[in-house]
């Protein structure tokens, strides 16, 4: 089974999420590129699904197991790289130049919430499922790209109290704060999805247009973190 897989509806790609607790490395960053590479190519797409395979958990971020063992093998700089990919795709998918929605069909933890917070619409399951920022327990410190990929959907005050907390929420507690437009049963999760996108149906052009203005402190943190991160 490949890491990703993708179908199409009209104008709407799903993407699924194979790889398990879909964990954070090189492979999968990789494989989430050459996804949106060929979906960026279809002209007829204007909407991005990305869901999980997984009974439970739609991404648990950073492959920690993975990148001690990279760190041990090319030192503490090898952090850096990696870091460096990961904002890459977080960028990515802020800027994707079609609507984006995170399917959360489970467990959304530490990167994989982060990653969430890029799309421009996050849909939840309400029966299993929590959305949380460990970092502080797994010393983890947010920096400000992150920071500013968060803030695309979560409150600053709530924010701050799920940073310093790290206290897991609910999809319905998601919802309470606009984290989430909408919880739904796992079971109808994806089709309210499909159905929204289908209605809305915008084009790619003004798309792209509107998130180059809406998301333009963004890019510009995530360009200065990369120029710190080269020279180190």
């Amino acid at each position: 089974m490949s890491l990703f897989e993708q179908t199409l509806d009209e104008n709407v790609a799903i993407v699924t999420m194979n790889s398990g607790e879909n964990r954070f490395n090189f492979d999968f960053f990789n494989a989430f590129h050459e996804v949106l590479d060929e979906l960026e190519q279809n002209k007829n797409i204007n909407a991005l699904v990305v869901r999980s395979s997984h009974e439970k958990i739609w991404s648990n971020g950073i492959d920690l197991e993975w990148i001690s063992k990279k760190i041990e093998e090319h030192g503490p700089e090898f952090f850096n790289e990696f870091g460096k990919e990961l904002y890459r795709l977080f960028n990515r998918i802020v800027t994707y130049p079609m609507i984006t929605y995170a399917a959360i069909t489970g467990h959304a933890f530490a990167g994989g919430a982060i990653m969430a917070c890029a799309f421009d619409y996050r849909y939840m399951r309400n029966d299993r499922g929590w959305f949380c920022f460990p970092e502080i327990d797994i010393k983890i410190p947010f920096t400000p790209f992150l920071n500013a990929v968060a803030l695309k959907a979560i409150p600053m005050f709530k924010l701050n109290e799920m940073q310093l907390s790290g206290e897991r929420l609910t999809a319905e507690e998601c919802k309470q704060y606009n984290i989430v437009k909408k919880v739904c049963s796992f079971d109808s999760l994806l089709q309210e999805i499909i159905d929204t996108a289908k209605v809305l149906n915008k084009d790619r052009t003004m798309i792209k247009t509107m998130k180059d203005y809406l998301f333009a402190d963004i890019v510009k943190i995530y360009e200065e973190a990369i120029k710190v991160v080269k020279k180190s």
